[in-house]
């Protein structure tokens, strides 16, 4: 897997005339807190959880990106922040993990199609704040994520990953041609996982 590769190195940016893709940093925790708290409510039906609740701080936020830096430091997953080409305002996120990292372990993993979680290398999983919904910018970062994973990264296969009940990124996903792979299932979760190719 190109997670366990030495000479693996992950990617160091995606740059396009309308964001930035560059991996997070702890400087980032109060441009991410206010994308985080714009669109609060559908991340919390996107995590399964109730994070970010509503009294959640920026230094809470803080703590947050420095596991995150340290995991991509040490090359365990990959968070990088979406950013506006002046990097003043956060735009969402875009994270990157094996397919066999200990988050999955606890999923009943079924597949659609016959096929095996064990072929695909990577889960991608991503959001845009909820103002920039309506212009179709989730779309537009998906089409490139889609390019940047294929050409910039050393991943045979990877899977794009939504909940069911975000039904507008579950759109978003279907619309750009990706196939409905696996479901995801976690006891403690009240909704399915949604795995595409």
């Amino acid at each position: 897997m190109a997670f366990d590769n030495d000479d693996f190195h992950a990617p160091v940016e995606l740059r396009t005339d309308e964001f930035l893709l560059r991996p997070i940093r702890v400087s980032d925790a109060e441009l991410d807190y206010e994308a985080v708290m714009e669109s609060r409510e559908f991340l919390r039906t996107w995590e399964q959880s109730s994070w970010p609740e509503d009294d959640f701080t920026v230094d809470a936020n803080r703590e947050d990106l420095e596991r995150a830096v340290r995991r991509h430091t040490d090359g365990e997953s990959f968070t990088y922040t979406v950013m506006d080409p002046t990097e003043m305002q956060c735009l969402g996120c875009v994270y990157i993990f094996p397919t066999d990292a200990r988050m999955f372990a606890r999923k009943q993993v079924s597949a659609i199609d016959g096929g095996q979680w064990s072929r695909y290398e990577a889960a991608v999983y991503f959001w845009i704040r909820k103002s920039r919904l309506d212009d179709g910018l989730d779309r537009r970062l998906l089409d490139a994520l889609r390019a940047w994973l294929q050409h910039e990264w050393p991943f045979e296969n990877h899977v794009i990953i939504t909940n069911e009940q975000f039904e507008q990124q579950v759109a978003v996903i279907e619309s750009a041609g990706l196939q409905l792979r696996f479901q995801l299932e976690d006891p403690n979760e009240p909704g399915k996982s949604l795995a595409y190719a």
